[in-house]
């Protein structure tokens, strides 16, 4: 009986040693505050601006000892709801998310809410929920104006400086505005027509095919080849009588590419039939390589790199029970709450200035540009 007690006896203290060094193996103690997965979900690889963001995003978190899984959802809503839901099943500590489409997520947010799962949402708003935490973004509003304002700068109504130009006008432009289901979009649209108004009801700047409203002007997901077809359909239905386009506003170089490539094809930047001022944003190569061309004229910069690692600031706060950094608390209501949002800058970019914003930054090289 005591041989036999003993041997049990040494048994369990094999096992309860055993155990103790499974569980130091669990819990990485070099892990930030005991966690250390961190879901981050991206919209599509189909634009550059995204594959460069949910790299640096990926890095900044690294950096600072998190572990990260990173998807991207190719503009399925379906495919991104299974993502955040697949990361809240693999025990996520904190979820960033840049949707698809920023009304769908309601049910993937309470479910991370009910397991105490802090949500980031990144550049686009998560609307519709109270389970959004934090946004980080850059200056939607201004980003609007500051493309309108480029607009009336390649169109030389305005200085660089903003005082008035030379010309006078009237001069045809047409509108595009963003995706309708993407938050941004209206922010840039009212940015905008914020400054192209008082130019629209003077006469300043005409709108042939009248159409100026933001639901008729939107492209659905930013498709490319959407705003090309738009472009192709206002160039046959308003532009065939010897009028000329003389300006496009563009919220996003994805789609002024569609937009410069149906003016191609009409005759435009042939026969010394120059492009119109084209504006954009991102400072996607395609586009950068496009204003040195002379094709698109602007596009609105937005250091993605700041971004991320803003967002990788905010998570780590929040991780380690802290306050994440915020510099706005008013702007960003999602149609449930007002969320807390950290809001970056933003600078125009054309052909006179690319190379200084764009090369000496260090955001390219000058062989990617080329």
């Amino acid at each position: 009986m005591r041989l036999r007690y003993a041997g049990v006896l040494a048994a369990t203290l094999l096992l309860s040693v055993a155990a103790c060094g499974s569980s130091e193996k669990t819990v990485d103690q070099n892990q930030p505050d005991g966690g250390n997965l961190i879901g981050v979900t991206m919209p599509t690889r189909s634009s550059q601006r995204w594959i460069g963001d949910g790299d640096n995003v990926k890095k900044a978190l690294e950096a600072l000892g998190y572990q990260v899984d990173l998807q991207y959802a190719e503009d399925d809503i379906p495919t991104q709801v299974n993502q955040v839901e697949s990361q809240i099943t693999k025990g996520a500590k904190l979820l960033i998310i840049a949707p698809v489409d920023g009304t769908s997520m309601t049910t993937q947010l309470q479910a991370a809410a009910d397991k105490k799962i802090p949500v980031i949402a990144y550049d686009r708003l998560l609307r519709n929920s109270p389970n959004v935490g934090w946004y980080a973004t850059f200056d939607n509003y201004k980003v609007g104006v500051q493309q309108a304002t480029s607009l009336l700068i390649g169109l030389e109504l305005l200085k660089e400086d903003g005082s008035p130009g030379t010309a006078k006008g009237p001069f045809n432009v047409e509108l595009f505005a963003g995706s309708p289901d993407d938050n941004n979009a209206t922010f840039f649209y009212e940015g905008a027509m914020s400054v192209l108004k008082p130019y629209l009801d003077n006469g300043t700047l005409v709108v042939p095919s009248k159409q100026t409203d933001f639901k008729t002007i939107a492209i659905l997901r930013w498709q490319a080849e959407v705003a090309q077809k738009r472009m192709e359909n206002l160039l046959t239905s308003t532009y065939q009588s010897g009028r000329k386009v003389q300006g496009v506003l563009s919220p996003y170089d994805g789609l002024s590419i569609g937009i410069v490539s149906a003016l191609r094809s009409d005759g435009y930047g042939l026969n010394g039939q120059p492009y119109p001022v084209i504006t954009g944003q991102d400072a996607e190569t395609t586009s950068v390589k496009s204003i040195v061309l002379g094709e698109q004229y602007s596009t609105i910069f937005k250091d993605f790199r700041d971004l991320a690692k803003s967002s990788a600031e905010m998570a780590d706060a929040i991780l380690k029970g802290k306050q994440p950094p915020v510099n706005n608390d008013k702007d960003y209501d999602n149609g449930v709450k007002v969320v807390p949002t950290m809001m970056l800058k933003t600078s125009i970019v054309n052909k006179a200035n690319y190379k200084e914003a764009l090369i000496t930054s260090g955001f390219y090289r000058e062989d990617q540009i080329k």
